[in-house]
């Protein structure tokens, strides 16, 4: 056993990692909204299982795998799309929050998820996250998610919220609950209904004044904070509503109500023989620019614990609600 060191760009619940077996140190430039983390690691053995034994234990790794590039070199990888990544295809007119504070910094590596002590002891994804949390003025569903559309509602005890654009991840994270720690102890619950901007800053929340009061008084304006995914303990079932514009030739169609966040939507057109992944734009809707040609399609949802639920005979057509059963446990 014996000491090595790795190094990680580290974007919130999106990391791209480059260990080191050999005392080689490859260090290269951070993609933007990513920042340079040191981690010190423990091997027990020189292979490509023990970088994918390490890597699984790192926060927000899902499905890692260990690849060599050159000469005791190896590269960790997820198919998590960069928060730098955007989608040309996103509707001009998706709402933007109104930044009323000043534009908080990026959170130093030393505050890494990595080194962060847990809140709870089984957070859904990604661990515990330190930032720091604004407000801004808006509806409570309003913004980048387009919950709005859906002529949505936030349940009772939960306050809208937005993401930072760092941490945005193609919408990836539209609709989950986070539980957030102010320097006081005391939290709130908020849903990520909207995005943050440019200037919010990696880690970044910025929460609607009813979140905002409930750590801190609106005077203080910006504040230190601790986050984690959890559960929405939402008791209702979840729905689909498709945008306008859909149909059968152009096929566009969001999830909303959800207990945890999602993770994929898949659509059939042979009573669930076959199933054709869908895209998510940066708008939160899952779409098919080609549409399916038929009226009515079954829809797979699966969340990021792995739970999935099918909802039979979703119309195609634009502005349709459909309500499926039950939602994620």
């Amino acid at each position: 056993m014996y000491w090595k060191i790795a190094i990680a760009c580290l974007a919130g619940l999106s990391t791209v990692v480059t260990a080191d077996l050999h005392d080689q140190k490859e260090i290269e430039n951070c993609p933007v909204g990513y920042a340079l983390t040191t981690y010190v690691v423990t091997v027990v053995k020189n292979s490509t299982t023990t970088v994918n034994e390490w890597a699984t234990s790192l926060p927000g790794a899902n499905d890692w795998q260990a690849t060599s590039t050159q000469d005791g070199i190896f590269t960790l990888s997820t198919s998590t799309p960069r928060p730098d990544e955007t989608n040309k295809d996103a509707p001009k007119s998706a709402p933007t929050p109104t930044e009323t504070s000043p534009s908080p910094t990026v959170v130093e590596p030393s505050q890494s998820l990595a080194s962060s002590p847990p809140l709870s002891p089984s957070p859904l994804a990604g661990g515990v996250v330190h930032g720091q949390a604004t407000s801004y003025e808006g509806g409570d569903v309003d913004g980048t998610c387009m919950f709005s559309t859906a002529d949505y509602t936030l349940p009772a005890g939960i306050y809208g919220a937005a993401l930072s654009v760092d941490n945005w991840d193609s919408a990836a994270w539209c609709g989950a609950c986070l539980s957030v720690v102010g320097p006081s102890g005391n939290s709130v619950k908020i849903m990520i209904v909207n995005q943050c901007p440019g200037t919010c800053g990696l880690n970044n929340v910025d929460l609607l004044p009813g979140g905002f009061q409930q750590l801190a008084d609106l005077k203080v304006g910006r504040i230190n904070v601790e986050w984690e995914i959890v559960k929405c303990d939402i008791s209702g079932p979840l729905f689909l509503k498709t945008q306008t514009g859909s149909s059968k030739y152009w096929f566009s169609i969001q999830v909303v109500n959800t207990n945890v966040p999602v993770r994929s939507l898949e659509v059939s057109i042979d009573d669930g023989k076959t199933w054709q992944s869908l895209s998510r734009r940066e708008y939160n809707f899952f779409q098919n620019p080609s549409g399916f040609g038929v009226d009515f399609v079954d829809v797979r949802i699966t969340s990021v614990t792995g739970e999935t639920i099918v909802v039979n005979n979703v119309s195609s057509a634009a502005e349709t609600r459909t309500d499926a059963t039950s939602n994620f446990h």
